[in-house]
């Protein structure tokens, strides 16, 4: 099976996985930049398939990152990912992109049995999730997503860069303190779930907060 997966998050990110790859990456890019996502992001997946030498033809599947996140940042990721499962007539998944971040801290020497993935929500407040890891198992979420100020999250080893900027009342981890959510681990971590026949959830994304914008009121005629 080959996968798309898309995340939009934090930074923008895509990634091609498969399980008849090694590692299951076929190929993937990442920014570092976290506000510029609609404009690199269809540039960025139109580069991804002619390295790898695929079309939208080739693709058995479409992941997208479901946040939490920003809204226009990751309306950005789910709208292209929408756009292309019509057009190329693929099905769609969502992931809860901080499964990403819980996938690499599984697969690192870092890893402990429950521990927390953390991402930045500006307003001095945190996304975060708790994750239980047995041997030889997926994460597995137990709370969240929730979004909160990092004073008041468990007191267990947090990883990601919302853990890093709150280190001074975080365990968080040094290796981990600018880690956003990868498309490539989202991807892996969807091919391993639908490997195993678990059921994954639509694309409807998780905002936790409204959008910025608002919609201004009817304005009062001058007398």
């Amino acid at each position: 099976m080959l996968i798309l997966a898309i995340d939009t998050s934090a930074v923008a990110s895509a990634a091609l996985v498969s399980d008849d790859a090694l590692e299951g990456v076929v190929a993937s890019f990442s920014t570092e930049d976290t506000r510029s996502h609609a404009e690199v992001l269809a540039p960025g997946i139109e580069e991804l398939l002619a390295s790898a030498g695929v079309t939208g033809s080739d693709i058995d599947a479409i992941v997208t990152g479901v946040g939490p996140g920003p809204f226009t940042g990751l309306r950005s990721g789910i709208a292209t990912a929408r756009t292309l499962a019509f057009v190329w007539d693929r099905p769609l998944y969502g992931m809860m992109s901080l499964d990403a971040v819980a996938l690499e801290v599984a697969e690192s020497t870092a890893a402990t049995a429950e521990f927390l993935v953390v991402t930045d929500a500006r307003r001095k407040e945190v996304y975060w999730a708790r994750y239980s890891l047995a041997p030889g198992q997926l994460p597995q979420l137990e709370d969240g997503p929730h979004v909160s100020f990092a004073a008041d999250l468990p007191d267990l080893p947090a990883f990601g860069a919302g853990a890093g900027l709150y280190a001074d009342v975080l365990r968080a981890d040094p290796a981990f303190s600018a880690e956003q959510p990868d498309a490539l681990y989202l991807g892996q971590f969807a091919l391993a779930r639908l490997a195993a026949d678990v059921k994954l959830p639509d694309s409807t994304p998780l905002y936790l907060r409204e959008s910025d914008a608002q919609v201004p009121g009817p304005r009062k005629r001058a007398l």
